[in-house]
């Protein structure tokens, strides 16, 4: 087992954090749930569509990162990108 933050939180985060004009507001929440695990990203109010892209790209890639990261620690991982806080 892993101490501090997982891969994919890391992974998540990094990029999330790259993407947004208000990176200080990006909060990334891991849960484990059924054998798998739910990573949630929350951005500001008004920054979702920059973490989405144009027809859903830019999260199609990230869930595809997260996802291959996850591969590497042994976990199914599912991203849900959110507007707001937790």
């Amino acid at each position: 087992m892993t101490t501090g933050p997982s891969v994919v939180r890391a992974v998540v985060e990094v990029l999330a954090r790259a993407l947004t004009d208000r990176a200080d507001e990006v909060q990334v929440v891991e849960t484990e749930r059924k054998g798998a695990t739910l990573v949630e990203l929350y951005v500001a109010p008004g920054e979702l569509g920059r973490v989405i892209g144009k027809q859903g790209r830019t999260a199609a890639a990230l869930r595809t990162l997260a996802s291959t990261a996850g591969e590497k620690e042994g976990k199914i991982v599912t991203l849900e990108i959110r507007d707001g806080r937790p």
